[in-house]
């Protein structure tokens, strides 16, 4: 079965590591010299919850969350960031309160849509956007387009991996940065070195994996 040669970084947390390979990796709108594999964060319960208890301490005591929107397959992390939000032994703003958790459809690529019984989970509600991996941000553009046209109120950017500090005027808050690996470069396609030096693509990368190549 086809393979990367993933090292696995120790963090603060017991239960979470940055787990990464180097090489030249292609995204549907970037290359990068690194993979970022967060599979585990997104499927082991363990590590959902290590990565939630990390972002909840940017969020739990100052913002309002009605609705937490999972892109990526980040339901297990939202679920369990949904629960510590909520949990009565902190002093935060959501205590005593459920928290929706939803996951949209996509529609021509990138277009965001909503059924009619999930509307009212995002119209006059504060939602914050839960992603995997923040590169290009077009993705979470999308979701905040779809968070205002469907009425509902963006209440915050989580990510575990980001490299963008902000998106359309709203914070990103992410577990791990660029500052956490010696020499991460992310390159529009067209703008790629690796590419211009003719060094070939060692796999295709999205939220779900990687196809090597």
């Amino acid at each position: 079965m086809p393979t990367l040669n993933i090292m696995k970084y120790a963090t603060k947390g017991s239960n979470l590591h940055l787990r990464v390979a180097m090489g030249h990796f292609a995204t549907s709108n970037n290359h990068s010299n690194y993979y970022i594999d967060v599979v585990s964060q997104k499927a082991r319960l363990t590590e959902a919850k290590a990565v939630a208890e990390e972002l909840r301490s940017y969020f739990y005591a100052n913002t309002i969350v009605d609705t937490i929107l999972c892109l990526d397959g980040t339901e297990v992390i939202g679920t369990c960031l949904a629960d510590s939000l909520t949990r009565a032994d902190f002093v935060n703003m959501n205590a005593h309160k459920s928290i929706y958790v939803v996951t949209p459809e996509f529609v021509n690529g990138s277009q965001l849509l909503f059924r009619d019984n999930i509307v009212p989970m995002i119209e006059g509600k504060h939602v914050m956007v839960l992603a995997v991996s923040v590169a290009s941000g077009k993705t979470v553009e999308s979701a905040i387009d779809a968070i205002k046209y469907y009425g509902g109120y963006v209440s915050g950017i989580a990510s575990i991996f980001s490299t963008k500090e902000e998106i359309g005027g709203y914070p990103v808050r992410s577990v791990f940065n660029p500052k956490d690996l010696p020499d991460y470069q992310s390159y529009p396609a067209h703008e790629c070195p690796m590419c211009k030096r003719g060094q070939k693509i060692d796999a295709l990368i999205n939220s779900h994996g990687f196809s090597k190549l």
